[in-house]
């Protein structure tokens, strides 16, 4: 099917009037939203039609599920695949979906249900690989990698893997971008190779290259946030703002609540002309509120009390960035305190896990025995109470710090590493901490 004959199709009849649904129907609709973004819409469309209906068939939730996957909703599609057809496709999907919402155990054995229900084996092999690659077992993921022969050893898909692998062992860079380059090279739309091309040229300041891959893997879908945050950044280094506004758009078109780009837009909206959607905003601050909120306002049981406690849950949005398999491994935390939980956070228009992808990995400790109570209590403000210019603001966004306390477990070169965050921005922060009597980890 060529381009012209993609942009006359319409995508939400495609996907309401096709009963089947399978890898090529997914291949089908990524290379439609690939060759004209506008077809977002039509998918976005599908999936509300299909929420609207009550007689769904199993089969259909399926085709549901992975609508909302492919839309970058990954805890509704969970939710969703998990009451479908219990197919080889649906449980595929269910993994990709835990994979994104960083619960890679969890991944891996759906990975491996899918595969024994009938998915691809190698496939389900490779991201298999890719879930250890991220839970930090590098070693284990090459060896998965390893094992694999065949025509699946000259997919993109694989070369892609191994070469993230490479680069996650370290030392072995012009091997990684050797696989890369064979993996564009194999299929020249792969989001994946290509970020990881457009990443390692950037690290090595070849920025027109590391710009026009950047450009490549934006039209890629779905695209990883990372290739639309960092071409954003580049565009506004270039003073293209509308550029830049377009990439974090397409960002919040699929997650409507990440602070992180909302911020990113405000900056080039305030610095280009087009004008920051503030009904964004103000949902995004009533949302912010409700998430801050303690769970102690609630009427909950004494049980359920005393194991968030354990937990160290402590707001709403603690319990939004905890799923519920988590919770039930809790010391007697049972279904009934479950149900309990549940329906608070629907009474506020939330879910279990909903903003999973959003825990941040535990941080070193900071010795706080030399500070005095109030210096103490400093240490809880948010670092917007350090009045940061806007490039150093970027940056803690990009490191998800909110807040002093957090950017104090942070060392100046940890800093450094972070894009567009030189060394008169450091400056800027250890004086802002100067002024406080505070200072970075390391200092």
């Amino acid at each position: 099917m060529n381009e012209v004959e993609l942009d006359v199709v319409d995508l939400k009849e495609l996907i309401l009037s096709n009963n089947s649904f399978g890898p090529n129907d997914v291949a089908e609709i990524r290379q439609m939203i690939a060759e004209n973004y506008g077809h977002f819409a039509e998918l976005r469309d599908a999936v509300n039609e299909m929420e609207d209906d009550p007689a769904l068939t199993p089969a259909g939730k399926t085709k549901m599920g992975v609508c909302q996957f492919l839309l970058g909703h990954f805890a509704e599609s969970l939710q969703t695949l998990r009451a479908a057809d219990g197919s080889a496709t649906a449980l595929f999907y269910c993994a990709r979906s835990l994979f994104e919402l960083k619960d890679f155990d969890t991944a891996i054995e759906t990975y491996e249900q899918a595969q024994r229900a009938g998915y691809n084996e190698d496939q389900c092999k490779i991201f298999i690989a890719e879930s250890h690659r991220y839970s930090g077992r590098i070693e284990k993921a090459m060896l998965l990698l390893d094992d694999i022969f065949g025509p699946a050893e000259q997919t993109a898909e694989y070369m892609y893997q191994r070469a993230a692998t490479v680069a996650g062992v370290g030392g072995r860079r012009d091997e990684a971008i050797t696989l890369y380059q064979r993996a564009v090279q194999t299929d020249e739309n792969h989001a994946g190779a290509l970020f990881g091309l457009a990443w390692e040229n950037d690290r090595m300041g070849n920025d027109e290259e590391a710009l026009r891959l950047y450009e490549r893997a934006a039209k890629a879908f779905p695209t990883g946030v990372g290739a639309l945050i960092n071409l954003g950044l580049i565009y506004e280094d270039r003073n293209e703002f509308d550029k830049a506004q377009m990439c974090y758009k397409r960002i919040l078109d699929a997650h409507p609540d990440d602070e992180r780009t909302r911020l990113y837009m405000k900056d080039a909206s305030a610095n280009g002309n087009m004008l920051y959607d503030e009904e964004m905003q103000r949902r995004n601050d009533r949302l912010a509120q409700t998430l801050n909120m303690p769970v102690a306002n609630f009427e909950l049981s004494v049980r359920s009390r005393n194991c968030l406690s354990k937990m160290g849950i402590e707001t709403i949005g603690d319990l939004t960035r905890t799923s519920e398999s988590e919770l039930l491994s809790s010391k007697n935390f049972g279904e009934t305190s479950l149900i309990e939980i549940r329906e608070m956070l629907v009474s506020k228009g939330l879910k279990l896990g909903q903003f999973a992808h959003e825990k941040k990995a535990p941080e070193p400790p900071v010795d706080t025995s030399h500070l005095s109570p109030d210096e103490q209590a400093m240490l809880e403000r948010p670092i917007s109470d350090l009045n940061l210019s806007v490039r150093a603001r970027k940056c803690m966004a990009r490191l998800q710090l909110n807040s002093i306390g957090e950017l104090l477990r942070k060392t100046g070169d940890e800093l450094l590493e972070c894009k567009n965050f030189g060394v008169t921005s450091l400056t800027e922060v250890r004086e802002k901490l100067t002024d406080l009597g505070l200072k970075l980890r390391g200092d």
